[in-house]
């Protein structure tokens, strides 16, 4: 195997918090390096530190090669460089906003960490008029805004 099948492999590894997401649309796998033992390690990096889901998604990554045949796998996590929402896939924002998950629009910023940009698209009636109720939506990584006008609440995924 080399490691454009194993990425065809791991393209169907989805994020466990927001399944809608593969792995890939997500970003946060780093590299994939075969030795001469043909022991594949793969490298990821968490959307945060201390992120829940990562020993899941360590799971499923090897479940899933090992599935395709691929026995001898080591699941590798580096924090640098840290994860940013800049590495969303423009595919992966898309089907955010299509699950009714606002993506995130901006450049990372403290400001977008916190929750605080205002004036967030809304998923369901593309309205800029929304408003943050608070700055933790369903999981860390979102924050929970209410749209003006079609009055729906909504997570926005924060900027990182």
């Amino acid at each position: 195997m080399n490691k454009e099948e194993i990425l065809r492999i791991l393209q169907s590894v989805t994020d466990p918090e927001i399944q809608v997401l593969t792995l890939e649309d997500m970003g946060i796998i780093r590299d994939i390096n075969i030795d001469e033992d043909e022991k594949v390690e793969v490298v990821i990096t968490p959307t945060y530190t201390g992120c829940p889901a990562m020993d899941l998604i360590a799971v499923n990554i090897k479940s899933a090669l090992q599935e395709a045949g691929i026995q001898n796998v080591e699941v590798k996590t580096t924090l640098s460089p840290a994860w940013s929402t800049d590495w969303l896939s423009e595919e992966g924002r898309k089907k955010l906003k299509a699950y009714g998950i606002a993506p995130p629009e901006k450049a990372a910023g403290k400001s977008a960490l916190l929750g605080l940009d205002g004036g967030v698209t809304c998923p369901r009636c593309n309205s800029t008029n929304t408003r943050l109720i608070s700055e933790f939506g369903s999981t860390a990584c979102k924050a929970l805004y209410q749209c003006n006008d079609c009055l729906e609440p909504f997570d926005y995924f924060k900027c990182i």
